[in-house]
């Protein structure tokens, strides 16, 4: 009988991790086919959710789990999840239960039915989500498709069905900074998308807020893209030219008409504008050169306190 790993990263899920077991036990006893097994990570959590892990894991042998020293975040929550699984099938959910475990029959059917590598979920809306924050969300998948050499669905989540081959290349990708969605993306493999409505959490808090998403976006151009390099430079030869052109026009103005160059505001205000651009550009490139000084140091992805 194949064998299917549900990887679940928690960080402070003491109150969802039961739900989510108990919703999740439901769908796979209608699933016999298959042997289940799930792997837990705890990212850290300073609640008691580690305790509800080993509770879980006591009553069931299919329960395992893995806790963090420390947080070192979803992503390398996830990445530990899919090392430690030992199936022929992984799955990425979120323990909140925002990823329906209902969906779980038609993502088999589609990897193995289907030929499919990988059946992946997208959000078809985003009510509850403020609309901000749903505006930006957009933007940003637009500005990736265009910027990166990678297929990235608007309303995407990490709530995927994936085949060992598919799992086996996305962890031979051992980059420090990661960004999953773009992995998923530049492996490659045939992958079906499956659309649901967005679900509110059962329980707790989100731990994104739109300060860090807004910082794991950058992350996420950084990290598949060097247009913004591009940009930088673009910018830089640009404003070259423009200034050329603002000194032909200076001193024609002051050969013919005999006018003075004057006023200090205005030349103020063009310093600290090109001051800030200058800036600008700079963070871009310091940027890159953080992650490169971070991946050249070498140290692992996560460090393991405990596991079952």
């Amino acid at each position: 009988m194949e064998k299917c790993s549900l990887v679940v990263p928690c960080y402070n899920e003491e109150e969802a991790l039961p739900l989510f077991y108990e919703a999740t036990e439901k769908v796979i006893k209608e699933m016999p086919y298959l042997e289940f097994e799930y792997i837990f990570v705890n990212d850290g959590s300073k609640d008691k959710t580690a305790q509800v892990m080993k509770e879980l894991a006591e009553k069931d042998e299919k329960v395992h789990y893995v806790i963090f020293s420390r947080n070192f975040g979803k992503e390398a929550a996830m990445y530990a999840g899919m090392k430690e699984a030992t199936g022929d099938y992984v799955v990425i959910m979120d323990a909140d239960l925002q990823d329906p475990p209902e969906l779980l029959p038609q993502m088999y059917e589609a990897v193995t039915k289907e030929g499919y590598d990988c059946a992946a979920t997208r959000r078809v809306d985003r009510k509850g989500e403020p609309v901000i924050r749903s505006m930006f969300a957009r933007l940003f998948y637009r500005i990736m498709n265009k910027i990166a050499k990678i297929d990235m669905v608007d309303g995407a989540r990490d709530f995927r069905f994936m085949k060992r081959v598919m799992v086996d290349a996305i962890l031979s990708m051992e980059e420090y900074n990661r960004f999953s969605k773009g992995i998923f993306g530049w492996v490659g493999f045939e992958t079906k998308w499956i659309p649901f409505e967005n679900r509110k959490r059962v329980a707790g808090k989100t731990k994104w807020n739109f300060f860090s998403l807004f910082k794991y976006s950058i992350e996420g151009m950084v990290a598949f893209s060097t247009a913004p390099l591009v940009w930088a430079s673009f910018i830089g030869l640009l404003f070259c030219v423009i200034a050329f052109i603002a000194v032909c026009v200076l001193f024609v103005r002051a050969l013919i008409f005999g006018d003075p160059v004057s006023g200090w505001p205005s030349l103020a205000c063009m310093i600290t504008f090109f001051a800030g651009l200058q800036l600008f550009c700079s963070g871009i490139i310091g940027m890159y050169l953080a992650k490169s000084y971070q991946e050249l140091k070498g140290r692992p992805i996560y460090i393991v306190k405990e596991k079952k």
